[in-house]
This record gives structure tokens, C-alpha cells and sequence, in this order.
């Protein structure tokens, strides 16, 4: 089956409170039905991503400010209104993320993205690696008792769906994780800004994206925040959403620069999974010597644990594990 996916950019001012939210969904919202009556002619735009942030960004220096001004729990009222979308039109829908308030874990933020499909929410994937020492997001990692898997695969009509968020793709092992975990469809929720966005002689944004697709195999749909300086200062977003394949050609892309954008490419599930049958040259997911590689077994970036972060805690963590590689 081919279908194609859409890797949606947003534009929106940074929001400074939770009420600011509806009008960002309500506008992602109407950007998925256009994409997919507007291509309907064309093909079928069956699976739709949003960047990270679309929702909220971490504006406040604190996680007690975060939670009282912008966390909100996942599933939501947001969620809700991307299900009645994804039922109406039977496609699924990568959120950009949120910051999440769980009370489970009542000191602390995670940075979400839920998937939703026409039967409700699928999966929520919580950024395992905050792009510290900035973001005071929580990850799994830092929770010593946290039970759910951190690397969650929906199973899905369209293929097997796994999602990471922005900086999780500057980590190998995190998106191949994704992968022995099933993900045939790796999905990039990410803000993604100068000058390590769309553009030479950086290009990060490029590189990663084709890197990961070809050292797991997978299709990769990838929707990288498109605001304007004056949206979210300090940083600009250069936007250049992609579609991969799992040769790691590029199968559309939007042009650089920030700004709304809607950029389709297809998905070859049936392709894909004969490539991965077929071969027995170039497949690093069965070639990999796992036993070799020791770096895994030695600690380095110590948990967080369940009390709130700070910058502070978080450089101080920083330098303990740098004291480590200095040996």
C-alpha cells in the first residue's frame, strides 16, 4: 500500500499561558483538512505531523512556572479535536508536542507528542533527551521507577509508527531503539533552529534525518518548526520539513525558511518491507554486533530523579559526566 505523508510547519507567536493553546489547535486543525481535501485529487494524504513546540514552548525559567502556566495533561481537549479529525478522515496525526502535567508526577514537565489515530490516541512519546542544559523537561531516564516503555511503536494500518522528539535524533541509539522496537515509519517532531536547521554550511537538520533513515531502514517524516525570529526569540527556524525513504533519499522537502508549510511524499510499506526481507548487504539492524560496543554498559548523564530541574542541576549533571569521558 502507498500512501502519502505530510510533514506540516506552524508559524505561531510563542504562548506565554494554557489559553493560547485552542487557537493553535484550532489552526493545526484546519491545516489537516486542507492538506488532505486539497490533495485528495492527487493521492491520499493518510498520515499528517506537527512540529515540536506547535502547542508550547518552554518559555519560563522554571518548572513551577511551566506548570502553572502552560503544562497541561495528555490525553486533552486538544487530543480530542485531532481524534474527531482523524476519524472523519481516517488518517493519523502526529502532534506537535505539549508540555505535559502528569500527576503521577506532580514535580515535574515532560515534553509530549501523542499520536492519534481514527480509534483514539495510540501512543505518547516523552522526549528522552530534553535539549539540555535549556529545557527543564523531565525525561523517562530521569525517573527511576518510571513502567512505561519510553520508546513506544504503534501498530498501525499504515505501517508501524514510532516518533522521537528533535534533539532524540542527534542520539543514534534512541531512534534505533525506536526501530528493534518495530518503527517502519520513524516520525521527527522537532524545532529544529539556525544554525544547525536547513541550511549549509550546517545542515544538521538534513544529515540526521537521511542518517537515521539509512542506518534503520526506515521511512522517515519529519516536520521541523517553521516560526519567525519575532515568533519565538532568541531563535529562528528555518523550516525545510522532509519526507525520507529508507535509502535515504529525500522525497520531498520544504524549501528553507520559516513559515506555514505543507510539504507530501510517499510512504512504500509494501517496498520497504521487501527491502527488508530482501537483503543481505547494507542492513545494519542485522548486522549489528552488539556485543562489541561496550560504551552502553557505563553510566554517563546521571538521572534527574523526581524533584524539579533546574539549569543549574542540569549543568552540574553535565559536568560529572564529562568528568567521566576525561578519564
Amino acid at each position: 500500500m502507498v500512501f502519502y505523508a505530510a510533514a506540516c510547519q506552524t508559524d505561531f507567536p510563542c504562548p506565554t499561558t494554557r489559553a493560547e493553546i485552542s487557537e493553535r489547535t484550532a489552526r493545526m486543525c484546519a491545516i489537516v483538512e486542507q492538506a488532505i481535501v486539497g490533495y485528495e485529487p492527487f493521492f491520499d494524504v493518510r498520515l499528517l505531523a506537527f512540529p515540536e513546540f506547535a502547542h508550547a514552548a518552554p518559555v519560563y525559567e522554571t518548572v513551577a512556572q511551566l506548570r502553572k502556566e502552560l503544562a497541561i495533561p495528555v490525553p486533552n481537549e486538544h487530543t480530542a479535536a485531532y481524534e474527531r479529525l482523524a476519524r472523519k478522515y481516517g488518517c493519523y496525526i502526529q502532534t506537535g508536542s505539549f508540555l505535559e502535567a502528569d500527576p503521577e508526577w506532580p514535580d515535574i514537565v515532560f515534553n509530549t507528542t501523542a499520536l492519534i489515530g481514527p480509534k483514539g490516541l495510540l501512543l505518547k512519546y516523552r522526549k528522552v533527551n530534553p535539549w539540555i542544559p535549556w529545557e527543564l523537561h523531565a525525561s523517562p531516564h530521569d525517573l527511576p521507577d518510571y513502567a512505561d516503555d519510553p520508546f513506544p511503536v504503534a501498530t498501525t494500518e499504515l505501517g508501524r509508527i514510532g516518533v522521537a522528539i528533535c534533539y532524540d535524533w542527534l542520539f543514534p541509539e534512541t531512534i534505533r531503539q525506536l526501530a528493534f522496537n518495530g518503527a517502519e515509519i520513524l516520525v521527527r517532531v522537532s524545532a529544529y533552529m539556525d544554525p544547525w536547521g536547513a541550511t549549509p554550511p550546517m545542515d544538521w537538520w538534513t544529515l540526521f534525518n537521511r542518517a537515521r533513515a539509512v542506518e534503520n531502514t526506515a521511512f522517515v517524516v519529519a516536520a521541523n518548526q517553521g516560526a519567525q525570529l519575532k515568533n519565538y526569540p532568541p531563535f529562528s527556524w528555518p523550516g525545510g520539513s522532509m519526507i525520507v525513504d529508507y535509502d535515504g533519499r529525500i522525497l520531498a522537502q520544504a524549501d528553507q525558511g520559516p513559515g506555514e508549510k505543507i510539504v507530501v511524499g510517499p510512504i512504500d510499506i509494501a517496498a520497504l518491507r521487501a527491502e527488508r526481507e530482501r537483503r543481505v548487504g547494507h542492513d545494519m539492524r542485522a548486522h549489528l554486533r552488539s556485543e562489541v560496543h561496550t560504551y552502553l554498559r557505563d553510566a554517563r548523564l546521571e538521572p534527574g530523579g523526581r524533584e524539579p530541574l533546574s539549569k543549574s542541576s542540569i549543568e552540574e549533571r553535565i559536568r560529572n559526566a564529562k568528568r567521566k569521558l576525561a578519564r
